[in-house]
């Protein structure tokens, strides 16, 4: 795209940091618009190997869930005869394992949905705002996987995910400036924590004390952190945290634009910029193979389910290189 204003200038807009009315063309695929054709073909360059790689966790791989309003599917296979078997998820949350949220996951207080889409659009089966448009018109690019969990035991300082670290965007610069990349427009940012491999792997008593605090890793709620997003055109961004955002809400850091959230950034990422988010993807092999091959950056595709009105969906996303 030409003449993409700044954030700065988005601040100016009804509401304050939107990007509504800015894409002209698929304006309900948000961000996810800064990948066209070139940035595809671009990506090409990143496949040197043959190697391919799930970013995707098992439906029931966070057995509870940390969303407490979420639980795993129940998996039951039945048979119409003896030589055939068919299947069917029961209590099947779209959002408790990797996922992408759409932009109908969150509402802008006191504005409404992204490109004020009116509440009455908001409901199954209705297209409008629907995870499907990132289905329909997959996602797809350069992924840039940006090793936070590297940079910081490299500086002496590694993360202790069971206090729940606040991340500054700041962490994101320094990590890259360490790996030697830099984020280009149109590409869709893999942020490594450790965090879901380290919850996976955490002790069960460990694992339920986190979750009923509700506490995670994750960037601290500021301004900052959506204008880094914007103003380098990122189509999408990914991380394996539980929520992106730091749980609970940074204190001194409360964004007053969210009050139903306590001060959560999602309806700035979400509501008001049209992020792609996605939260608890897998990315432990990927950045493995980055520390071996000195490589970054990959091929990486994503292709929500085709739910009409779906508020969020399993990526289903793959990285080659």
């Amino acid at each position: 795209m030409t003449d993409v204003p700044t954030y700065a200038q988005l601040r100016e807009h009804v509401p304050p940091g939107s990007s509504w009315g800015v894409f002209d063309q698929d304006p309900e695929r948000g961000m996810a618009n800064f990948a066209g054709p070139a940035q595809v073909l671009g990506a090409l360059a990143s496949v040197t190997r043959g190697a391919v790689f799930s970013l995707d966790y098992a439906l029931d791989a966070f057995d509870p869930p940390m969303a407490r309003a979420r639980s795993v599917p129940r998996h039951e296979l039945f048979a119409a005869h003896p030589e055939a078997r068919d299947d069917v998820l029961h209590d099947f949350h779209l959002q408790a394992t990797s996922q992408v949220d759409g932009l109908r996951h969150r509402r802008a207080s006191g504005h409404g949905f992204y490109n004020a889409v009116p509440d009455k659009d908001i409901r199954a089966g209705h297209p409008a705002l629907g995870v499907q448009r990132w289905a329909e018109k997959p996602i797809a690019g350069r992924g840039l996987l940006i090793d936070v969990e590297g940079l910081l035991a490299a500086e002496g300082a590694p993360l202790d995910h069971r206090s729940g670290p606040a991340l500054d965007v700041d962490v994101l610069d320094r990590a890259l400036r360490a790996q030697n990349e830099s984020v280009r427009p149109g590409d869709l940012l893999l942020v490594h924590t450790g965090w879901a491999g380290w919850f996976l792997d955490a002790d069960p008593a460990v694992r339920d004390e986190v979750r009923h605090a509700r506490r995670a890793t994750g960037f601290r709620q500021t301004h900052e952190f959506p204008e880094w997003l914007w103003d380098n055109q990122i189509a999408l961004l990914a991380t394996d945290t539980f929520a992106v955002e730091v749980l609970p809400v940074a204190a001194d850091t409360y964004l007053t634009s969210a009050p139903e959230d306590s001060g959560m950034m999602h309806q700035e990422l979400i509501a008001k910029l049209g992020v792609p988010l996605g939260e608890l993807w897998h990315l432990t092999d990927l950045v493995a193979d980055s520390r071996t091959h000195g490589r970054w950056d990959a091929l990486v595709t994503v292709k929500p389910l085709h739910l009409v009105g779906g508020v969020g969906s399993p990526p289903n996303a793959t990285a080659l290189r």
